[in-house]
């Protein structure tokens, strides 16, 4: 990615933050308190990219499957705060339609909020044509992305199992090596989310080998509270004991 995105755009306490958490409630100066759909919907098309950013941003808490389309074709738009209030609300509204515009615009948008937004709702749509993009960009894309696609592939649990045992290699690879200790805290968690769907099986306990190790050597205590809990939240055994053990020997 270009280098006018990378990491002096984006600081660690803001990667932490959810997509929406930089959106501002729409207030009535903006377009309405509680705004009608129908009037959102007219903006959706204004040739001002002001009001097409406020009509977008509107459907990060509006569901409204009549907006789909209308936000499909904004993800492109010159204006990358239009860009960037369409992939929240494709998120808030996710469909199978938006599925490929989005990964279209992942590959291809230059601005790391944007791709930050888009992973995001790429994750809402549950979809398996999501997991090699996810996967990708969890291992080559900036920090604040790399934040959201791992949090994005714990989704692929709601797919089916053969999506939760693609998505497992990136986050392990995660979670072991990222410089970045958010990243390799959410690839803990996604992990934890994705084990809870699969047997007893060589993938199954390869990902409990990465949480042990996680909790036992991670360097940043956040990762290792973050592995702590997946192993607690999946109830592995060894897992188990390994936590009982290194506390009872006063580890931690």
């Amino acid at each position: 990615m270009d280098d006018e995105d990378d990491l002096s755009l984006l600081d660690i306490e803001q990667e932490l933050e959810s997509p929406l958490d930089k959106i501002e409630p729409l207030t009535t100066e903006s377009v309405v308190a509680k705004p009608d759909p129908e009037v959102i919907l007219a903006l959706l098309t204004n040739p001002q990219p002001q009001q097409r950013m406020l009509a977008a941003r509107a459907f990060s808490d509006i569901e409204d499957a009549r907006a789909i389309p209308h936000l499909i074709r904004l993800l492109t738009d010159t204006c990358p705060l239009v860009r960037v209030s369409a992939a929240y609300g494709l998120g808030r509204n996710p469909s199978s339609e938006a599925v490929s515009p989005l990964i279209a615009q992942l590959n291809n948008d230059w601005n790391g909020y944007v791709r930050k937004g888009v992973v995001w709702a790429l994750g809402n749509c549950r979809d398996r044509r999501s997991l090699a993009p996810l996967a990708d960009a969890l291992r080559t894309d900036i920090s604040a992305v790399r934040l959201w696609a791992a949090s994005a592939l714990a989704q692929m649990a709601e797919v089916g199992y053969e999506a939760v045992i693609g998505a497992m290699p990136p986050l392990i690879e995660a979670l072991v090596q990222d410089p970045v200790a958010a990243v390799r805290s959410n690839s803990a968690w996604a992990i934890g989310q994705l084990c809870r769907e699969l047997p007893s099986n060589v993938v199954y306990a390869t990902a409990i080998d990465a949480l042990i190790e996680a909790f036992a050597e991670d360097q940043d205590l956040g990762v290792r509270e973050d592995a702590k809990a997946s192993l607690l939240g999946v109830g592995d055994p060894r897992g188990l004991q390994l936590i009982e053990t290194l506390e009872q020997e006063g580890w931690f």
